[in-house]
């Protein structure tokens, strides 16, 4: 029985080159900040006092708060996320269940390895504090739009 002849059959090397895909940092930023929110014990991502006053300079997007992404020249991502816990919540172990999760969540959205994910732990929230449910309320409002006539 003779082996079937490759020369007729599409590999990835005969085609032809179609570009880049590249994915921007805020998308990965976006994607680690909802992997976080996912874990119990996770009262908020960023919203520290250093993260305020660089979003002010930067004019950063609230999607990307608390996040800081890098690649290296290897196409690897380095993370660095701030967190607010839930008062209660076992440190130590929510910021390690973050740490999975965003490495499993990035990894597995991008097809690009994380090599390391750093988690900082911002502060401490009490559920159902009337002060913060009125500042989630208000950064969870669409934004007013302008009426055009």
């Amino acid at each position: 029985m003779q082996a079937p002849d490759d020369s007729t059959s599409a590999r990835f090397d005969d085609q032809p080159q179609l570009g880049d895909i590249r994915i921007n940092h805020t998308v990965v930023a976006s994607i680690v900040r909802l992997a976080a929110l996912q874990i119990p014990g996770v009262a908020g991502v960023g919203g520290g006092l250093v993260d305020g006053i660089s979003e002010l300079f930067a004019k950063r997007e609230a999607d990307h708060r608390g996040v800081k992404v890098t690649e290296d020249a290897e196409d690897v991502y380095y993370i660095e996320i701030r967190l607010v816990i839930a008062y209660g919540a076992e440190i130590g172990k929510t910021a390690y269940e973050v740490q999975v999760a965003v490495r499993k969540q990035v990894s597995a959205m991008t097809g690009k390895d994380v090599r390391k994910v750093d988690v900082i732990i911002e502060g401490v929230r009490l559920p159902g504090s009337p002060a913060q449910a009125e500042r989630d309320k208000a950064e969870d409002a669409w934004p007013e739009t302008a009426a055009t006539d």
